[in-house]
């Protein structure tokens, strides 16, 4: 038996996203840009589901593109934030996804756009009074900063740096991967020119994703040979996993408030039952409920001779958890999110994260092996 706690990984597909996704595998094998009646019926099932998004976020229709994902999304607006809306400056965070930082570490090192990093605090929070300061020195920047780390949970007060970007005509992008389905985002109402989502961290297929632009901005694709979406990104789209996607997020949305209140509770429970069973714990990120993400705990574990075994240890006592972001494990580098808010090198970070599946029994059972692993 295994106990999965690694949702911000990604998630167990709900049945209904997998009845959905059955039913048009099994009945609607169209070219969605073919002319003829079966490719017409694909078109109108993909652009229902482009509604229903729209719809989700308060976005027209017209401004959702859909992707392979969230790195590829993060891609299309950083890139052609520079390529074609005359961006020369892009302001970020050292703890964002590596999707967002090395595409801007390859537009700087290019010479095409300036990278500056905003500071940020030992929880991971964003100076933002250093952040108005870099956007007042360099007006008309792309800000890109995520709306909670995927390690760490820190949570961004997207409408305050929103009021930012405008003072100063900034172009502001956010990774929105990890809160997607889980917070109600409204892009209106926030004031983003980019937003990016992910389908399988809301328990939707892999491989689908879209990128919010708005309307306003007119872009040049950057991967080439078709007229698809708009002419903004070239080949057959993921029909299948479109319609996976806009079903997730319908089924993510409509339970938004219950499903925060028991995982915040779950993640609650684990956090005080750690502190009682292990001396010398800490926690990485905020403990404020309304400044963390809900599911996600990031534990920092007192030294331990065996700290580099820890995650295979509890995956060989049937845990499954993170050492920090997913897209990154398995590399010898250690966490560039934790190194940024100066863990301390002989501590262990290891992040739990939950889902609408996560139990009670799960948490308890959890905590009772990570006790097991760390006190040996």
């Amino acid at each position: 038996m295994h106990i999965y706690l690694d949702n911000a990984a990604t998630t167990p597909m709900d049945p209904e996203v997998a009845k959905a996704m059955s039913e048009v595998i099994a009945n609607c094998y169209g070219n969605p840009s073919a002319q003829h009646a079966i490719g017409r019926n694909a078109k109108g099932i993909m652009e229902m589901a482009r509604r229903k998004i729209a719809e989700l976020i308060n976005a027209k229709p017209s401004e959702i593109i859909f992707t392979a994902g969230g790195t590829e999304a993060d891609n299309i607006a950083i890139r052609c934030a520079v390529y074609d809306l005359g961006v020369k400056h892009i302001i970020t965070s050292p703890i964002e996804h590596h999707a967002v930082l090395n595409t801007a570490t390859e537009l700087h090192e290019k010479g095409l756009a300036e990278m500056h990093l905003v500071s940020i605090n030992e929880k991971g929070e964003v100076d933002l009074n250093n952040l108005e300061q870099l956007a007042a020195k360099y007006p008309g920047s792309l800000i890109t900063l995520m709306h909670a780390n995927n390690e760490i949970g820190t949570l961004l007060d997207l409408k305050k740096v929103s009021e930012i970007a405008k003072r100063y005509n900034c172009l502001f992008h956010s990774d929105t991967v990890q809160t997607m389905g889980h917070y109600k985002i409204d892009v209106e109402e926030l004031g983003l020119d980019f937003l990016v989502c992910s389908a399988h961290k809301f328990n939707g297929p892999k491989g689908s994703g879209f990128l919010f632009l708005k309307n306003t901005h007119k872009i040049k694709p950057i991967i080439t040979g078709g007229g698809q979406e708009k002419n903004l990104r070239a080949g057959t789209e993921n029909f299948y996993g479109i319609v996976g996607l806009a079903k997730a997020l319908e089924i993510s949305n409509a339970i938004i408030p219950e499903k925060q209140k028991r995982l915040q509770a779950l993640k609650s429970l684990m956090r005080d039952l750690i502190i009682s069973e292990i001396p010398g714990v800490d926690f990485n990120g905020p403990a404020e409920t309304d400044k963390s993400l809900y599911t996600v705990l990031n534990v920092s574990l007192p030294p331990n001779p065996s700290g580099d075994m820890l995650l295979f240890k509890l995956d060989i006592e049937g845990v499954c958890a993170s050492g920090g972001s997913a897209c990154s494990s398995g590399a010898s580098k250690g966490s560039h999110v934790l190194a940024a808010i100066h863990h301390p090198d002989n501590r262990t970070g290891v992040r739990f994260s939950f889902g609408k599946y996560t139990t009670e029994e799960d948490i308890r059972f959890a905590v009772e092996k990570l006790k097991k692993v760390v006190l040996e």
